[in-house]
């Protein structure tokens, strides 16, 4: 959004600053406003990591995605997304990896990973054909 986010002192929004132009003043503005969304995903993350579910946790019994779908605002570039999955899905997930995808990966492939391990085998969603099984355990 284009909200200011006066809690960390930045007047601006995050979309009109990640048009920053190269602007070392826009840059850093843009870089407190991501770490402050970095900051209460953590804080999020380890409340869901602190509700005991059986023997597990809410975080072990959830799959969540953070990231973009753009990696460099300024240029709208979509490539080399930062995606991050989190939670284990009940353990259908394999975790602790780190997997680089070719330029031409549909992102959609990752939605029809969510779909196979939610029990909904569908065979395309958008550009998505393909399950990514590392991530199925």
């Amino acid at each position: 959004s284009n909200r200011a986010y006066k809690e960390i002192d930045v007047a601006e929004g995050h979309h009109s600053l990640s048009h920053h132009g190269n602007d070392p003043n826009k840059e850093a503005q843009i870089s407190r406003i991501n770490s402050f969304h970095a900051a209460q995903f953590a804080y999020f993350l380890a409340k869901m990591d602190s509700v005991a579910e059986g023997d597990q946790t809410l975080l072990d019994h959830s799959l969540i995605l953070y990231g973009s779908g753009i990696s460099d605002g300024n240029r709208h570039n979509h490539d080399d997304l930062p995606i991050a999955l989190f939670g284990r899905a009940g353990g259908r997930v394999k975790s602790g990896q780190h997997i680089v995808f070719g330029a031409e990966t549909p992102m959609c492939n990752l939605y029809m990973t969510y779909l196979s391990i939610l029990g909904a085998p569908e065979k395309r969603f958008a550009d998505g054909e393909k399950v990514i099984d590392a991530l199925i355990a």
